[in-house]
Formats: C-alpha cells, structure tokens, sequence
C-alpha cells in the first residue's frame, strides 16, 4: 500500500519519520524533512562552476569486514526530482531490486551542497518512505542529493542525481486584469480628472511602462505609481489633448504583456453658423444654417431649434436632436412674426449659444381665389363580380344557419338564390337579405333533408355572376344525454323485481 505523510520540520533541525525494522519494505510513502544547515566549512569553500560534478563519497576511516553481498540491499532504483520551488525540493524513488536476506529498515536522503565535498544526512534513521520534500530552503543554494537503502547488514550504494539542483525564484508569467468600465472607450469631461488603477499579475514583480499614442508620457501631465498588484495612471485636470490610446506594457524576464485603453476627453460643441430663413409659404417657414465648427472632440447627437413669436418672446422647442442643417417649421400662427435659433448638442450637452436668425418671419394671410373647375361625370357602370365566395358549411338539425357572400355590381343586380338549380324565393324556411353588396340566405332549423348545393346569382343589364356552396346538416345520434329516467307506479304498474326490468320505463321523463 502507498501511505503519504506530511510535516515540517523547524530549520535547525530535519523532521524524522521512525519506523520499526521491519522485512519486507513499504513500496511508496511520503515524508516532508527541512533542509540541514550548510557548515561553516562547506559555505566558504563553495565554487561558481555552472554544473559541477557530483562529489565521490568519502572513504571510511577504519576497514572493517564486509559482510556478504546478499545481505546489504541494492541501489535504490529511478531516483528522479517530482518538485522544485523557491524554497523546497521533491525527490522520490523506487525500493531497490534485492532487498538483502536481513530486510530492508529504511532509506537515508543525504545532500551535498556545491563547492563541498561532505555529505549530511537529511534524516539521521533510516525512514520507510520513497518520496520526501526538502523544506525551508534558501534562494540561491545549489547542492546534490542521494539516497541509499539501508539494513542492519549496511548501507547500500548510493542514487545520485545527476545533476545539481538550483534553488530560484518561481516565475509566473505577467497578466493584466483590465476593469470592465474600460475596455471600451473611457470618456471624460475636460477639467475632469482622470484616476485609472489596472490590477495586474505576475511574480516576481514585473515592470510597468506607459505609452500615450506610442509615445512616452507626458510626467508634467500625468502621472504613474506603480505597486505590486497594480498601477495607477493619474491626470489631475484633463484637457482635449490627453485623448488617445494608453497602452500598458509589463515586462518580467523576457515575458511581457500589453494591454491597450482608449481615452477621450471631450466638451461642449460650439454653436452653428450662417442661419437664415429660406421661404415662407402658409403657416411654414424653411430653416437652413451651418453645422458648427467644433464639435467639441465628439460626435453631434443632433440640433435643437427654438422659435419665439415678436408678441411674447419666449422660447418654444421644435426640434431636438434633429441632425440635417435644413428644416421646414410648420403649424405658425398667420399674423404673428417668428425668430428661430438652434444649438449643436453632443454627449455633454447643448451648446452655451446659439445661432438665431436676423431677420423675422412674418406669416401673412394669403389672398385665396377660387378656381372651380369642370366636374366631369365618371361611368361607374360594372358588371356583377363577387368579392368574397360562399364557404362550404356544415350545421346541426334544429339550428338556423346563414350563408353569406358579397357582390359588387352597377347598377344594384338582382339577387337569385338557389337550392340544388332549384329556385327557393318564396319558401318560408328560407330568408334572402341583401344589403350594401353582402348577400345573406337564412336557414330556418334546417333538417337534413336541408343538405345540398346552394347558389347565389347576382344579374344586372351588364352581365351575371354567380357562386356555389355546400351545406351539409348532420343529424344528432340518439342518446340518454341529458336524460333522467324516473320510475313510477307500484306493484303491478311495472318496475323492478329481482334486479330486472319487468316492464316498458312508462315513467321516464325528462328533467
């Protein structure tokens, strides 16, 4: 089974996971250890060379007598680096393929800083775990790790990596979190201040630089402060000038980010040029003027004109958000006399004046004459045509029922209706009403024996028409719906003996 552990240790001392000798070792585990203290020693002899090569293990001092091969273990098998941050290490390993005749009591992680030649143990007993992290590490260290397995018998040969292990600072890539508000385009009034803060990412701290339409900012305009987390592009007072594209730029060891933010500052427009009235004519006059010369950094949203009677002057709105230079003012009192002005509007308002007309426009009443001219009499003589057909119905017995047509014609046709070619005028079940050039035939409680093709034929001295239908009535299947069957009488007048009906329901009656 694959047990895991993790803890801590302090700095000045590496965290021990003791386990009992025991025969058979754990396949997998886990263990978290602290880095040992560098000796004096072996921090001032340390060297520079980029990738030393891994320090031979020290002969022991005194020759003792091997025991036999069989029972010290075999080198620990795929030592391989897991992890590496700024300040912890990840090994791990697989048990070695002879575990000895003595069993296997656990494994020794050992490390060997640059530039040193002395091995120190990472844990002082042997720990049953094949997978330990080194913590508590300092930027900077450079050192070599190994590992042995070890029995009662001795330690076997050391796993080495084959490489040093440097120990830096972790790199996350540089990113800007632009706000929502500005990623589309930031407008602000001229005088207004402008207080943009950009939170970005990226570790170490990156470097922020701004661009004002590619060129470097202006410092005695805007200003920069620049934190861990984000930057602030400050503008006191804002002035026409400071529109454009800021562009954001973070560098961090080659990465680099960009983000772009669009500025325009704006205000109101001036007013339009050049009014005059073009013509009078009635209760109108027609307006044309100049569209203005500055629009205040923006797009107009449109003129408002104002007219003002010589009588009252005051100012009435006529027009607002109108965008063509030309107008026609109507609905003018005949006698009185009118000045007209208008303003440019854009997105901070009116105009603060406005162009008004020199010149009154006076509504005079106009002479009117009467030309009659020579009534010429139209034919409107016309054949019978029907307008809307007779639709194919169908009705129940007992029901009247209406059919309906309309007719045009001149002069007024004559009305014919007819059951099957045959003529029904005069037949009291049936009602002929015709008015206005709509046709109606009504069916008084029509029975089956009602069913057929029914025709409306219209005839003038111009021609006829004529249009067919079907009608179809539909006679009820018998049923006791609606029924409440009630017996009456007593003995020997019929009725119920022995769950059976003796007798004809004599008494049944509708309620």
């Amino acid at each position: 089974m694959t047990g895991k552990a993790t803890s801590e240790a302090p700095a000045s001392a590496p965290e021990e996971t003791p386990s009992e000798p025991a025969k058979e070792p754990t396949p997998e585990a886990s263990g978290e250890v602290a880095a040992p203290e560098p000796p004096v020693e072996a921090q001032a002899s340390q060297s520079q060379e980029p990738v030393p090569e891994p320090p031979v293990p020290e002969a022991p001092m005194t020759a003792k007598p091997a025991p036999p091969s069989e029972d010290i273990p075999s080198v620990p098998l795929k030592l391989t680096l897991e992890d590496v941050s700024n300040s912890s290490v990840t090994v791990s390993w697989e048990p070695p393929g002879r575990l000895g005749r003595l069993g296997l009591q656990g494994y020794v992680l050992e490390l060997c800083r640059e530039g040193a030649s002395e091995w120190v143990p990472v844990n002082t007993r042997p720990v049953m775990v094949t997978q330990q992290t080194l913590r508590n590490l300092a930027l900077g260290d450079k050192f070599f790790l190994r590992v042995s397995a070890v029995s009662s018998a001795g330690a076997s040969p050391p796993a080495v990596l084959d490489k040093p292990i440097h120990i830096q600072e972790s790199i996350e890539a540089p990113k800007i979190r632009v706000p929502r508000h500005l990623r589309q385009t930031y407008i602000r009034h001229v005088g207004e201040s402008v207080n943009m803060q950009i939170p970005f990412q990226g570790k170490p701290k990156p470097q922020a630089s701004w661009t004002h339409n590619g060129q470097a900012l202006n410092s005695q305009q805007a200003s920069v402060r620049n934190g861990d987390q984000d930057t602030i592009l400050f503008i006191r007072k804002a002035q026409r000038s400071d529109s454009g594209r800021y562009e954001l730029t973070l560098r961090l060891e080659g990465l680099e980010a960009k983000a772009a933010i669009d500025i325009l500052v704006i205000e109101k427009p001036g007013p339009p040029s050049n009014i005059r009235v073009l013509d009078i004519w009635g209760c109108n006059a027609a307006l044309e003027w100049t569209a203005p010369e500055d629009t205040g950094n923006t797009e107009l949203l449109g003129y408002t004109v104002q007219k003002a009677d010589k009588k009252t002057g005051q100012w009435f709105t006529v027009l607002e958000r109108y965008h063509p230079t030309t107008c026609t003012i109507s609905n003018l009192i005949v006698g009185n006399a009118y000045s007209f002005r208008v303003f440019s509007e854009n997105q901070c308002g009116l105009s603060d004046s406005a162009a008004v007309t020199k010149e009154l426009a006076h509504i005079r009443k106009a002479d009117i004459a009467a030309k009659p001219k020579g009534f010429v009499e139209r034919d409107f003589s016309e054949a019978p045509s029907f307008t809307q057909p007779l639709a194919d119905h169908t009705s129940t017995p007992g029901y009247s029922t209406q059919l309906f047509c309309s007719v045009r014609a001149s002069p007024k046709p004559k009305i014919i209706w007819m059951k099957n070619k045959m003529d029904i005028q005069g037949d009291p079940r049936y009602r002929a009403i015709s008015e206005q050039g709509i046709c109606t035939l009504e069916i008084r409680k029509p029975s089956p024996f009602d069913s057929g093709v029914y025709t409306c034929k219209a005839v003038n001295v111009l021609g006829e028409a004529s249009v067919d239908c079907r009608l179809e009535v539909k006679a009820c299947p018998p049923s006791l719906t609606g029924w409440n069957l009630v017996l009456r009488g007593g003995p020997g007048t019929g009725g119920l003996e022995g769950g059976k009906i003796r007798a004809p329901l004599q008494g049944a009656v509708r309620r």
